[in-house]
This record gives structure tokens, sequence and C-alpha cells, in this order.
């Protein structure tokens, strides 16, 4: 059943369109999940704990692509709302390429730095070595990466959620696969972690490329003739066509288009350094109450986090585009709908989670570590712990997002900046002082409960101009 944008969502149909964004984002979190299941039960303690000291930074060269696709995907979205198709293919168009020249740059100056950046990062020994091999290959493919980020917005914004899960799912099992090849049985170590990824994400990000270059069919064109159509069918046996709402075609750089694409973005690229930064800030925390366990430790529970917070981004980015598109349409009732309940089904998914993770720590700590018992109390302590923030996080997560999909970057960028830099380095710096470790682990459980606060004084506030309310 294929849902568009332009109709009336219920529950059932709000899951439905974003079930596949919410497996793409979980199989996309998959890669470092896997990288680190592999490396700490292969590798050792310390190649994981060098994987979790470097993965911060490079979160923060991939989440370019979330700005540009999440920014571009509401412009885009809003553009199809007001009729103007042949405008935003262009603005698609656009943006892929500025996606491809920024990622190319970042990688040159990443790979440039790299040595600094994992000496500021707090690596001694042996880590240096391993945060660099790791760290140096992973920059490399940035533009892939960011390429995946990217389009994991704009399928939802085609109408294609289903094709970008299935290509995400086909880049996961790449990834997968090819660590148990490279790591448990060549045994390269760091190296083939990210060897593994860089190739997973090559498939994530090449793949959609294809897609959206492939000529744009419709009804009209294959009635034509039955010369045409018999034409039509001999290709389609080797090529999969564009049916989706996009296509790639001439374009040119608008600087107007770009910043108002960034900036509307912004909230998500605000989000993920600030999550980077904050990770830095836990290790050098963790380092200084709980040494190379610490580290260790959060590490799995970041992993665990991906997939928990995978299910809210997911529900968020496989939404926007339905608010975008009703916003330039002038629906405001529709608006209003699709807020209440998205509001419900995060708030009600947030209990679920918070219980599940408690639930099952014991088990998902022993997966990562259970080779070492002095880490796996620590880790499952931890978890337990860190389990509460997903009570709220889904709630402070739409809300960002919501404003994202009204073209509001400044108050989207606000709520997350509040949330992930603002409030959990305050936490993380004066609990621990109070609580010692355990501090740290509640740190993101206080910064949520503050956040939640501002996101509903900000849907409060603007609720008249945006005509999500009724009046």
């Amino acid at each position: 059943m294929r849902i568009q944008l332009s109709e009336h969502f219920t529950y059932k149909k709000l899951l439905c369109f974003s079930l596949p964004t919410i497996a793409m984002m979980i199989f996309t979190s998959i890669y470092g999940i896997v990288d680190g299941f592999f490396v700490s039960n292969y590798v050792g303690k310390t190649a994981f704990a060098a994987v979790n000291l470097i993965m911060p930074a490079l979160m923060i060269e991939g989440c370019f692509g979330f700005m540009i696709g999440t920014g571009g995907g509401a412009l885009v979205a809003k553009t199809l709302g007001e009729g103007k198709k042949e405008k935003a293919d262009r603005y698609f168009t656009m943006l892929v390429c500025f996606t491809v020249i920024l990622g190319a740059l970042i990688s040159l100056v990443s790979i440039l730095f790299m040595r600094p950046i994992v000496l500021f990062l707090g690596a001694e020994g042996a880590m240096v070595r391993e945060c660099m091999t790791y760290g140096i290959i992973m920059s490399a493919f940035n533009a892939a990466f960011m390429l995946q980020f990217f389009f994991q917005s704009f399928f939802v914004v085609a109408e294609k959620p289903n094709l970008g899960f299935g290509i995400t799912m086909a880049a996961g099992v790449t990834n997968i696969v090819l660590d148990a090849l490279f790591i448990a049985v060549l045994r390269w170590g760091v190296a083939g972690a990210a060897v593994a990824s860089v190739l997973g994400q090559c498939v994530g990000g090449v793949l959609p490329l294809l897609y959206f270059a492939s000529r744009r069919e419709d009804a009209d064109t294959e009635s034509r003739s039955e010369v045409r159509a018999g034409q039509m069918e001999k290709q389609r046996k080797h090529l999969v066509k564009n049916t989706s709402l996009l296509q790639l075609t001439k374009t040119k750089m608008e600087a107007g288009v770009l910043l108002r694409t960034c900036g509307n973005g912004s909230s998500e690229l605000m989000s993920n350094i600030s999550a980077s930064v904050v990770g830095m800030l836990y290790n050098f925390q963790l380092m200084k109450y709980a040494g190379e366990n610490g580290i260790a430790a959060y590490g799995v529970v970041m992993y665990t986090q991906m997939i928990f917070f995978a299910i809210y981004i997911g529900y968020a980015v496989g939404t926007s585009p339905i608010v975008s598109y009703h916003y330039g349409a002038g629906n405001h009732g529709e608006m209003r709908s699709l807020l209440q309940k998205s509001l419900l089904l995060m708030a009600g998914t947030g209990i679920a989670m918070m219980l599940s993770a408690q639930v099952s720590a014991s088990v998902l700590s022993s997966i990562f570590v259970g080779y070492d018992r002095e880490l796996l109390e620590i880790t499952e302590h931890a978890f337990v712990i860190f389990a509460c923030s997903y009570l709220l996080s889904g709630v402070n997560i739409y809300a960002s997002s919501f404003f994202t999909a009204l073209n509001n970057g400044g108050i989207s960028a606000a709520i997350s900046f509040m949330r992930t830099l603002v409030f959990q380095t305050g936490a993380v710096l004066i609990l621990p002082l109070l609580l010692g470790i355990d501090g740290i682990w509640w740190a993101v459980t206080l910064s949520e409960v503050m956040a939640c606060l501002i996101s509903t004084v900000f849907l409060v506030v603007k609720r008249k101009k945006y005509h999500y309310a009724r009046e």
C-alpha cells in the first residue's frame, strides 16, 4: 500500500509510513554497534576503548549529511506541497551535489588533522595507533557516509520509505558480513572494522544516486505508443526505474537555498555535534573516575542507545515531510492532528523503551563485555540508570523535528542546543561532584527533563503562529 504525503494520516498510516524510516535508522546504527561487538570480542578491550574514543569525532563528520537531509527535506517537501515539482527536483539535485562536495572537503581536513584530534581526545599509548587507523579509514569515505544520512530523509520525501529501508538494510548486512570476515576470520583488527563499515556506507550512499538519476516514469509516458512501451519494458529488466516524486536533474548552486537548508537543518547538526562533544566530555570524566573500564562501559551504553534513539529519530524523520507538506498546502487541521498523535506515540513508546531497556540491561551488557566480570558489573549498573532518559527523549526529539518541518530552524536548533549541549554539559560536570560516577550516568536523564520543559514552552508559544492548535 502506497501512502502519499497529501493523505489524512491516522495512527495506522503514521506507523506504516514511518516504520521503514525507523528501520533505516536502526540499520544505520548497526555500523558502530557491529564494529564494537567484533572489536571488543575479537581484538580486545584496548581496541574497543579506542573505537569508542574516536567515534564521537567521526559522527560529527557524518552529521552534516543529516543536517542537509533534514533541512533540505523540509524545504523540498514544502515546495512539493505548493505544487512546484520542477523546482523541488532542482533543489534536490543541488543538495545532492553540495553534500558530495562538502563531504570530500571534510574528509581531507579530517585526515590531515587526525593525529592532533586523537591526542586531543585523550588517547594514550596503543590507543593512539588504533584510533588513527580506524579514524583515517572512516574519514576517507565521509562523502558516502553523509549521502547515506542525506538520502534517509529524502526517501521519505520521495514517498519511497520502503525502498530506503531496503537499501539501508543491504548496507547494514554488508557491514555485518564483512565485519565477521575481516575481524573474526582474517584478523585485520580495527582496520577490518573500518573497511567493513565504509563499504557498507558506500552501498547506502551510492545506490540511491543510481536510483534517483534514472529517468522518472509516469503513466502518460508509458502509454504513448506500443513501441515505446515495449522498449521501456525491456529496460525494466535491466534497471530499476525511478517512480518517486523526485529525480536528479540539471541544476545550479543557489546560495540562498543552501543557507535556508543549513539554517533549517541546524538543529539536527547542533544535536549531533553537541552529542559528540558531550560524548567526548563523558569520556574525559569517565577516564577520571573509572579509567579504561568506564570508557568501555559508556561505549556499550551508547551502542545500545543508538538502537533506542533510532526509533525516535526514525519516526521524527519519517513524519517530518508529512508536516512540511501540509504546512506548505495550508492544511492546519491535519498539522494539529499530526502533532497530537505523534506526541502520544512518543510518550507511550518512551515508557515501553525505558522498561524494556532496564529489563534487558544484563543481557545487552554481556553481549559486549561478558568476558570481563568487573567491566560487566559497571556496564550493567550504568545501563539501568541511563535507561531512565528514554522516557522523555522521544518527545524532545520529535519537538525539535516538528519545528524543522515547519521550516523554523531557529527554534529547532534552540531545543537541540539546550538539550544536548547546555543541559548535558552542565549535568555531567556538576552531578559527579555530588554523586560520584553515578552522577555521570544520571546526567542525561536530568538534561531530558529540562529539555522537555523547554520543548513544551515553545510548542505552547508558537501554536497560534503555525495554526496547529484550535483557535
